[in-house]
Formats: structure tokens, sequence, C-alpha cells
């Protein structure tokens, strides 16, 4: 009598090793400790307003909120045994070297924004992160332009007047909706 071909006998699959077990339950522990300084450090943001509003510091409670939930419960399914699969790296090219030009381009345009910030404002060091990132990492410059433009406006918008937080205005400085 003759089967269909089932291949070598299928042992059950192996463990999770316990550097994998250390490694996420690490990881787990840096989530709750970054969600504790969070929770911790968020009442040193001075709030200037109504009561009843949302405030500068609601936004970090709830990241601080999320993060100790996430850290805890990944912490509890570490030490229950429960990890996650092994990556397959299908995606990844693991002889690719990495592309220091455009590791640097980035850097730059990092440190460009960090210069521009403050003599010209966000808006326009928001506008150069957004357009220099994008034409880094392959944008046609022409159309990143104006979406880099209107993520700055609406970033400097929705802070200043949606949140009340200062962005620096610069060259903006006076204009309503931008000068927070």
């Amino acid at each position: 009598m003759t089967g269909p071909d089932t291949g070598p006998a299928a042992g059950p699959a192996p463990g999770p090793s316990r550097a994998a077990r250390v490694e996420e339950g690490v990881f787990a522990g840096l989530v709750v400790a970054l969600g504790v300084f969070t929770l911790v450090d968020t009442p040193s943001i001075p709030a200037v307003g109504q009561a009843g509003t949302v405030g500068p510091r609601a936004f970090p409670y709830a990241v601080a909120a999320l993060l100790l939930v996430t850290g805890v419960a990944t912490l509890v399914a570490v030490l229950r045994g429960r990890l996650g699969p092994a990556e397959d790296a299908e995606d990844v090219d693991p002889d690719a070297r990495t592309d220091w030009v455009t590791v640097a381009k980035l850097v730059a345009v990092l440190v460009a924004h960090l210069v521009l910030i403050e003599p010209l404002g966000w808006p326009v060091a928001g506008a150069v992160l957004f357009l220099g990132a994008a034409w880094t990492l392959g944008a046609v410059w022409w159309k990143a332009l104006p979406v880099a433009v209107v993520l700055a406006l609406v970033a400097q918008v929705v802070f200043a007047s949606g949140l009340g937080l200062s962005l620096p205005a610069g060259i903006f400085e006076g204009v309503p909706l931008l000068d927070g």
C-alpha cells in the first residue's frame, strides 16, 4: 500500500531560546521604564490654562499609560513563555551594506532643522525637515515641497492654536493661528 510522501518525520518545533526570552524581557522592561519615566516627568510640564481644557500634559499622560500597559502585558507574556515569532527577514538583504550617504544626508537635514528652528521658526524649519527627509529617501523635491509646507503649517497650527503649546513662530511672529 502506497501513500503520499510525507517526507521526514516532523518533530515538535524547538522552543524559544533562553536568549530570546531575555531579549524580549529586556525590551518589555525598557518599555515599562520609559512609561514610568514619562509618568513621573509629565507633571514638570508647565500647564497654563483653564480647568476642564486639554492641556499640554494630556498627551504625555496618555503615552505613559499606553507604554505601561503594553510593557507590562509584554512582560507577562514573556514570563509565560509566549514569545514573538522569529523573523524570517524575507524583505531584508543580509548582504546589503549600510548606505552611509543617505544616513549622512538625514543627519544633515536634522541638524539644519535644529539650527533653523530658532531664527526662522517651526514652519520653515519643519518644512526643511520634511522636504529634506523626503528628498533624501527618494521623493521628487518639487512634489514633496507642497506636502512639506502643508505638514509644517498644520503642525504649527495644531500645536499653537489647538493645544496651546508654543513652537517658535520665527518669521511668522504675530500671524494669527501660527503664533502660539
